[in-house]
């Protein structure tokens, strides 16, 4: 029996770990790797394959079935999904019947509310956490550009058996993939959320790229009141976080390309739907369910809410 992949939204995260994987399964006996995708991106993807562009070089890669029907994509054994958050629970029901008590799924969002709300779709299955570190995003359907060095992803679960967790490891590895398989993952994914949180929503309520912030003093006192208000949260939650927490993330942003932004604010500035309720929203509600105050997540909450169509 082949084992089969699923790669649910095939954008920035999806294209990229999805097209390693297509890449190195290619032609495999033994492997799978299923692009679930609709509309246009479908239509290129099977004519001429998913390209990838990086700064050294360009690839274009091929899944072995590439579609949104349900029938054609038959039974997964492991589904990755990399849709934006607003999208989970259509996006899954969607390919409900390609999903049995057996697939394992691993959600790659931005967000920390994702495993909650797939598992609450499908109670029967392991959803595993996992978070990523990368910059890309969709050039055009069927085109992924990949900017900087960051391309690491982290994956793991208190409850999955292990040897189906190694197995998923090895997959990976073998597509020269940057994966962890590590054991605190709900630290991993909380530090990940604390970086991606703050910076999508300081970018997008300045208006500002990663260098923008970080050269402003007033810019980065804002960044710096965001990081303080959810680490504030993650320490009451009883996570078990660097206490250096704060500094570690700024570095992380100095180390990113500066004339870079958040997905969130590259698609507030192209008049998309943007991720507020799983970026931001959700640090103002924690924040009440804690009672913690978070004036600035309220802050920025308040002006995108009534410039998004969130």
């Amino acid at each position: 029996m082949r084992t089969r992949i699923g790669i649910l939204g095939i954008g920035g995260v999806g294209g990229y770990f999805g097209g390693l994987l297509a890449k190195a399964y290619f032609e495999s006996d033994t492997i799978e790797i299923v692009f679930i995708a609709r509309g246009e991106t479908q239509k290129i993807i099977a004519k001429n394959g998913l390209k990838i562009t990086t700064e050294e070089k360009e690839s274009i890669v091929f899944p072995t079935v590439v579609s949104i029907d349900p029938a054609i994509i038959g039974k997964l054994d492991f589904l990755i999904c990399a849709t934006k958050t607003y999208d989970i629970e259509e996006s899954l029901l969607v390919i409900k019947k390609c999903i049995t008590k057996n697939t394992l799924i691993l959600p790659l969002y931005n967000g920390v509310d994702a495993p909650e709300r797939i598992s609450a779709l499908f109670p029967e299955n392991e959803v595993l956490q996992g978070c990523v570190y990368i910059v890309s995003m969709i050039v055009s359907p069927g085109v992924i550009r990949k900017v900087g060095p960051f391309e690491k992803l982290f994956f793991g679960s208190k409850t999955a058996p292990l040897a189906v967790l190694n197995k998923l490891q090895t997959i990976f590895k073998n597509a020269k993939m940057e994966s962890y398989l590590v054991e605190n993952i709900e630290e991993t994914v909380w530090e990940k959320f604390i970086f991606i949180s703050a910076l999508a929503s300081a970018t997008s309520y300045l208006n500002q790229n990663i260098g923008e912030i970080l050269e402003s003093q007033s810019s980065r006192s804002m960044y710096v009141a965001l990081l303080n208000e959810i680490t504030m949260i993650a320490a009451v939650k009883g996570l078990s976080l660097p206490p250096d927490i704060v500094m570690q993330t700024i570095l992380k942003l100095e180390k990113t390309p500066h004339d870079a932004t958040s997905s969130m604010h590259r698609d507030l500035m192209g008049g998309r739907e943007i991720e507020l309720a799983s970026l931001t929203k959700f640090v103002v509600n924690e924040g009440a369910k804690y009672e913690i105050e978070t004036p600035t997540y309220q802050m920025v909450l308040d002006k995108l809410s009534s410039v998004s169509t969130s």
